[in-house]
């Protein structure tokens, strides 16, 4: 009879009750941002690495937003909004991929490549940076706002350890971040919640442990009226679908318990509704810090978001590079002489020869039926890019 291998004294108890506390910290932080700082040092020795941030790019404009970090050198940080995000070569790829998928730089550029780049040359390597493990928290079809943990040398590449660490944390950092999209807690007091719930287009519930609604704003009571996708039976929040009204009723059961239980199952959930549309329930426990004022308020257990599922739309370099069937260095080569012009330039950011840039410049025009760099500003224009004067 086979046996369990025995375990090692604290390690899983270890992991457990560090990630039981970093998804309770990290849905504190979407009701307190100031606590960003703190959660992402935690993130750091959790995922491992030495530095971690949350940030957004513009892949055309190649403009970037810092919103919370830890671990970076300001400095470096500053070169990097004013000088390197214009190099970076991480874009407009890190918008190809989907959100909430996990993946490293040699996902993007191989690291033989990535070292010959100017900002590999002048950004990472000064400050000791190898790698780092990715995830898009959000996009649109330009931009993208990753989740970022960076590797210093002494903490080596990333490898199977590190992305299995990162996939169990990545989702709650999303969710977090969503919510704090939704609402800021920390500057409501709780005898103003009501009114500031009432401004929110999205529908937002507060419900006790068994689905009674206990609050719901003016976008709540209009989405119940309609019965779309939620009615309120007997005062109990449901979904009108039979399937998503019992992972819904588990899920605020769940949250009862408190973040560590919620977070296994996972708080975002699929709710068809009866117009046609889908809708996207997002379940966070009141049961812990920052989060008791609301639940103090009402006696509610949990907030039930709900809004209607929107498709992200294509970014017109991903739709270009799928019609012309580009490669990973053809589109790299395309954006550079799009944002730089020059056939030296290109060479000196990327690391690559002007032979190298020519080439696959030539190759550019033919798959795409230009002649020109002019043209080829003028084609990615004609798929919506705000490039073309």
């Amino acid at each position: 009879m086979d046996r369990m291998p025995r375990l090692h004294e604290g390690e899983v108890p270890l992991e457990a009750e560090q990630l039981s506390d970093l998804i309770g910290r990290i849905y504190d932080a979407s009701l307190d941002p100031e606590l960003w700082p703190a959660v992402l040092e935690k993130l750091c020795a959790f995922v491992p690495g030495s530095a971690a941030n949350l940030f957004s790019q513009d892949a055309l404009d190649r403009t970037a937003d810092r919103y919370f970090s830890c671990g970076y050198d300001p400095g470096y940080e500053a070169l990097y909004l004013e000088k390197y995000a214009a190099v970076s070569p991480f874009f407009p790829a890190t918008v190809f991929f989907p959100v909430g998928e996990v993946f490293r730089l040699d996902d993007i550029l191989p690291h033989s490549e990535l070292q010959a780049t100017r900002f590999y040359r002048e950004w990472m390597e000064p400050q000791g940076y190898v790698d780092a493990i990715w995830c898009n928290l959000d996009k649109t079809a330009t931009s993208a706002a990753p989740f970022v943990v960076a590797r210093h040398r002494r903490d080596g590449l990333v490898d199977e350890e590190t992305q299995r660490r990162m996939r169990l944390i990545a989702p709650h950092v999303r969710r977090a971040i969503l919510i704090g999209k939704v609402i800021n807690l920390k500057s409501v007091e709780a005898t103003a919640l009501a009114d500031t719930l009432d401004t929110l287009a999205a529908a937002v519930f507060l419900v006790d442990a068994d689905g009674r609604v206990i609050h719901a704003n003016a976008a709540g009571h209009s989405l119940v009226a309609a019965r779309v996708a939620l009615e309120a039976p007997g005062a109990r929040l449901a979904a009108t679908d039979p399937q998503a009204r019992q992972a819904l009723h588990e899920s605020v059961i769940s949250a009862a318990a408190g973040d560590a239980a919620l977070g296994t199952k996972g708080i975002s959930l699929s709710l068809p509704g009866r117009d046609g549309h889908d809708y996207v329930a997002q379940v966070l426990p009141l049961t812990s810090a920052s989060r008791r004022q609301a639940n103090t308020a009402y006696g509610a257990t949990a907030a039930v978001f709900v809004h209607k599922a929107v498709l992200d739309l294509q970014s017109p370099l991903e739709t270009v590079t799928r019609r012309y069937r580009l490669t990973a260095g053809e589109l790299r080569v395309l954006v550079a002489l799009l944002n730089l012009g020059s056939v030296s330039e290109v060479a000196d950011v990327l690391g690559i020869s002007e032979g190298t840039v020519r080439n696959h410049l030539h190759r550019l025009f033919e798959k795409t039926g230009t002649s020109r760099q002019a043209e080829l500003v003028k084609l990615v224009g004609g798929f919506g890019s705000p490039l073309v004067s």
